[in-house]
């Protein structure tokens, strides 16, 4: 029997506000964002404390750091460690050829709502499952599809939420605030984020080219806008 996701926590209007503010803030710490962070602050003032919060605490951290420190440790953090990895489909398919057709079905959802990646774009040049874009995608483009992409990749994003509170990661706060508009871990999810943690992601010996996006019209790669279904992903919302 197919289980149906559970319902939004919050409206939709706040789901906006929750998800365009953390794409905001867990993207890379520049002078822009700074500049930001009063209308980010007062932003969080309209989401529920469990939402809000940790975004404002985030916002506080940043207010007073210095800026080229935490450049340095956000690359640290999201560049040099595999658990702390902002790729959804990393968790699951890790450096395999699989990820290749899970990054097209990111692709294919963003098509299915007329919405193009490219060099011109804010998000120009990021893989289509960069936390930061499906947030951004989910808050102004299409709550309902984002939100699937993330309940696909529940257990990844979990791993990824507990991996930055154990290297005591100001942007953990972050993640707590995207979890908290999600529905809880169910019994499947939480057995997958057990064995990521154990296991951590799947290793192969190929680099990135062989997972390189295909596109549509080539072998096996439907042309026209249906989507992929999800490769098989344990833990992953039917």
């Amino acid at each position: 029997m197919t289980r149906r996701a559970p319902k939004p926590t919050l409206p939709p209007e706040q789901l906006a506000v929750a998800w365009q503010s953390v794409s905001l803030l867990l993207d890379y710490p520049d002078e822009t964002l700074l500049e930001r962070l009063p209308l980010l602050r007062a932003a969080s003032h309209e989401l529920p404390e469990g939402t809000g919060g940790p975004i404002r605490a985030f916002v506080d951290h940043l207010a007073v750091a210095e800026l080229h420190e935490v450049q340095a440790r956000y690359v640290e953090t999201f560049d040099s460690r595999r658990r702390c990895n902002l790729f959804l489909t990393y968790f699951a398919y890790g450096d395999t050829r699989k990820r290749g057709m899970a990054l097209l079905r990111f692709k294919q959802t963003y098509l299915r709502s007329g919405c193009v990646l490219d060099d011109s774009s804010e998000r120009g040049g990021e893989l289509p499952d960069h936390l930061c874009v499906v947030l951004e995608y989910a808050a102004t483009v299409d709550q309902r599809l984002g939100r699937q992409l993330m309940l696909d990749h529940r257990a990844g994003l979990e791993l990824l939420r507990l991996s930055l509170h154990d290297a005591s990661s100001p942007w953990a706060a972050l993640l707590d605030a995207v979890t908290s508009t999600l529905p809880p871990l169910r019994g499947d999810e939480r057995d997958a984020v057990r064995r990521l943690a154990a296991e951590g992601p799947p290793e192969e010996e190929v680099g990135l080219s062989p997972y390189a996006l295909p596109e549509p019209g080539a072998a096996g790669v439907p042309a026209g806008p249906d989507l992929l279904p999800m490769p098989s992903f344990p833990g992953a919302r039917p």
